[in-house]
């Protein structure tokens, strides 16, 4: 069951027009003054345990109606706050049963009339207890996750010495900076669309898809190439570290208890569904596959720690419509996601200090610029305060430090790494987080030698983010640069070969050849257009480096490359190079990144236009 408790001046109401699940009702409008209103959804979940789940509620409305001095509670049934409701006869008893139980606990109750449209206006008092949100989770006597008015936040700012500053001293326009001004909800004016959308469009990588459900996407096949080599650089680190690679599905059973729990901890931003009589939802993270099969494992501690990993294609959140844009934010989305089991706390930060390495390491690669952000209880800091200190030396940057006053969620402490788009606001990317909940949860365990069972704490890893906002951190960054330019590991086309005239065709396809054999992207231009008008194309498709090949380059097998690195606005850096030393070039600029062969034609007469 949800609520969401509003302590009101007033609350009036009037019913308009039925629904198909409409309740008869003679009472169609009403009003009440200084009450507590509570806008319920019941959920098909507290089917299991429809008398726990109303005493959990009555129970709850009582309490926050003490805190705010009121005897009188309109119940009001909101569909809104759920996508998995029960059915309406259900609703209809449990709304009637929860307004019979506060009654007998002395409030003075009215209830909205269920299964209509309704119009409503409600005053709200505007102090701390206000505006409540409670989850009742069936069964499960008082598991009503915490409002956030319960829990404190202390913020502060370390530097790498190990001194702590008040963060007001941060809130300017570096990067940093600005991600302690979105952290903190500081006003920031706001721009138009990311730069990186358009991007993302006129480069033909990638566009919306209308005939889906916002916030997916359809990729093209320069798109496609991006998104497959950051797939391929997240498995190699992976691999290198001693993760082992799994696949899970990407729906699951909300009647699986643990399922339904961890789930809850997220929140609101879910896609679920039926499937016959089961409840299900979409996966928004690898964590449910994963957690189940290290549930089903014999783990010994010699094992330990053990990584696994998944790049999970797809991962949904149901975002706000309003808020789904571009790359940045997704309904459908790729997420590189890693947990590892550790012995012990101990354990847990030494591995948590090689995590956020590995997410340092991929902003290097991208050639995206990260700040970040490290969150814990308080609790924990306390206990480790000399570690956090550690982990911002060995970062050699400042660090927000945010402290909760109790634990909400099933991590005691993570890191937000993230890049800064052009509107200067934070694109979340790189995160490791250590959970102290969900091995019991899951019923993951080893044994000691004496026997001893030990749920020992995970680590959720993604070294990178989902990959769309590495690409969009990528684009956004790029739309700064005064000659923009692709990592040359990531460029669809890492060479074009540009022929003068028609009897320049045989050699550029003998160059062309070379360099493809060399494992370097290569395509020709083989259109009839003018040469000045292909350089400007292949200028404007990001090419890092193009060659032109004239009668001079056919007689003295030099290749005249202009190189789009070393290039000034209006200004091109062209050189005289052997194809040998071009192909070396390509590959100081490559080394030790994957590579792909072309996703598009080698010939530029054969390729199509998508956007």
């Amino acid at each position: 069951m949800r609520l969401l408790l509003i302590h009101s001046d007033y609350i009036e109401y009037e019913a308009k027009k039925k629904t198909k699940m409409a309740e008869e009702c003679t009472v169609l409008s009403d009003k009440e003054t200084e009450a507590l209103t509570v806008f319920c959804a019941v959920e098909s979940i507290d089917e299991e345990d429809l008398e726990g789940v109303i005493l959990q509620a009555v129970g709850e409305v009582k309490k926050t109606a003490g805190q705010v001095h009121v005897d009188k509670i309109v119940v009001y049934p909101y569909a809104h706050l759920s996508s998995d409701l029960a059915s309406p006869e259900t609703a209809i008893a449990t709304l009637n049963a929860l307004k019979t139980g506060l009654e007998q606990e002395g409030f003075t109750v009215k209830r909205a009339p269920f299964g209509w449209y309704k119009s409503f206006r409600i005053s709200c008092k505007g102090h701390p207890l206000s505006e409540l949100s409670k989850t009742i989770v069936p069964g499960e006597e008082g598991a009503v996750r915490k409002e956030k008015s319960e829990v404190t936040h202390d913020w502060f700012v370390m530097t790498p010495d190990g001194k702590s500053h008040d963060y007001r001293e941060f809130l300017d326009e570096s990067p940093f900076g600005c991600l302690v001004k979105k952290e903190l909800g500081v006003a920031v004016p706001t721009g138009g669309e990311p730069a990186h959308v358009g991007l993302m469009r006129s480069k033909e990588l990638v566009d919306y898809e209308p005939a889906s459900d916002v916030g997916c996407l359809r990729w093209m096949p320069k798109g496609k190439i991006i998104r497959d080599l950051l797939a391929d650089y997240v498995l190699h680190l992976v691999l290198e570290y001693g993760g082992t690679p799994v696949e899970t599905p990407v729906m699951y059973d909300l009647g699986d208890r643990a399922i339904y729990e961890h789930a809850e901890k997220f929140g609101e931003r879910q896609y679920r569904f039926k499937s016959n009589n089961r409840n299900m939802m979409l996966r928004f993270a690898a964590c449910f596959g994963m957690f189940s099969i290290m549930r089903d494992m014999h783990i010994s501690p010699h094992n330990l720690p053990m990584k696994m990993y998944e790049l999970s294609t797809y991962s949904f959140r149901h975002e706000q419509k309003g808020e789904v844009i571009g790359l940045k934010r997704l309904r459908a989305f790729t997420m590189p996601d890693m947990h590892s089991l550790c012995t012990d706390m101990p354990e847990a930060l030494k591995c948590f200090e090689e995590q956020l390495a590995m997410g340092w390491q991929t902003g290097n690669d991208f050639e995206t610029k990260l700040v970040a952000a490290f969150r814990c209880t308080k609790d924990f800091y306390a206990e480790n305060e000399a570690w956090v200190q550690k982990i911002v030396r060995e970062s050699d940057c400042p660090m927000l430090i945010e402290l909760l006053s109790d634990r909400v969620h099933y991590w005691v402490a993570k890191i937000d790494l993230a890049a800064i788009d052009g509107q200067m606001r934070p694109i979340e990317n790189p995160t490791v987080q250590i959970d102290v909940e969900s091995s019991t949860r899951f019923n993951i365990k080893y044994h000691k030698e004496d026997g001893t069972v030990v749920h020992p704490p995970i680590l959720h890893c993604s070294p990178t983010g989902s990959v769309e906002r590495v690409i969009c951190a990528i684009l956004e960054n790029i739309s700064t640069q005064a000659v923009p330019a692709l990592p040359t590991w990531l460029s669809p086309v890492q060479v074009r070969v540009v022929p003068v005239a028609e009897r320049h065709g045989t050699f550029a396809e003998e160059v062309c050849t070379a360099i493809n054999a060399a494992q370097i992207r290569c395509d020709v231009d083989d259109r009839e257009e003018s040469v000045g008008k292909k350089v400007r194309e292949a200028g404007m498709d990001w090419v890092p480096f193009v060659i032109v090949l004239g009668d001079e380059e056919a007689a003295s097998r030099k290749l005249t490359v202009t190189t789009r690195r070393k290039s000034q606005p209006n200004k091109p850096f062209k050189e005289q190079l052997s194809l040998s030393d071009l192909i070396e070039a390509v590959r100081r600029d490559t080394a030790g990144k994957p590579f792909r062969p072309l996703y598009t034609p080698r010939n530029l007469s054969k390729k199509a236009r998508y956007i």
